[in-house]
């Protein structure tokens, strides 16, 4: 646990990252959230496909947050834990970090993202086990 002097820190592993573009924005031009959610599930889907060790789906996502608006020119960054895994299930809390130019990394939002494992045929299948 960090102590109160430390600054906040991204949770889970390195899954993407990528940079916001004018094409991505509001009529406010800051980025959309549409857009930074779909970043969102493609992070977590990385993750997923990982434990699932084959091919995944997006079946829910779970609430989500603004902290802040992302600027034209920030790196996003999204950062994923696994959270559960279950039968076919993998669950991951995918977090959103943006970076202009030189400053410190500062969270935009969170969220819970559930991915459900199939096959060629887009049928449920089990997650293999692994030590």
């Amino acid at each position: 646990m960090a102590s109160i002097d430390e600054e906040p820190t991204p949770n889970g592993e390195l899954v993407l990252q990528t940079l916001a573009l004018p094409r991505d924005t509001n009529s406010n031009g800051d980025i959309f959230g549409g857009w930074l959610m779909s970043q969102m599930d493609l992070g977590g889907a990385i993750a997923a496909r990982e434990v699932a060790q084959g091919r995944v789906t997006t079946v829910a996502v779970g609430s989500m947050a603004f902290l802040r608006p992302v600027p034209v020119g920030s790196t996003v960054t999204c950062y994923a834990e696994i959270i559960d895994v279950g039968r076919a299930s993998v669950k991951a809390l995918v977090e959103v970090w943006v970076k202009q130019y030189t400053r410190k990394l500062q969270k935009v939002t969170e969220g819970e993202f559930v991915y459900v494992a199939i096959d060629d045929t887009g049928r449920i299948r089990p997650i293999p086990k692994h030590d």
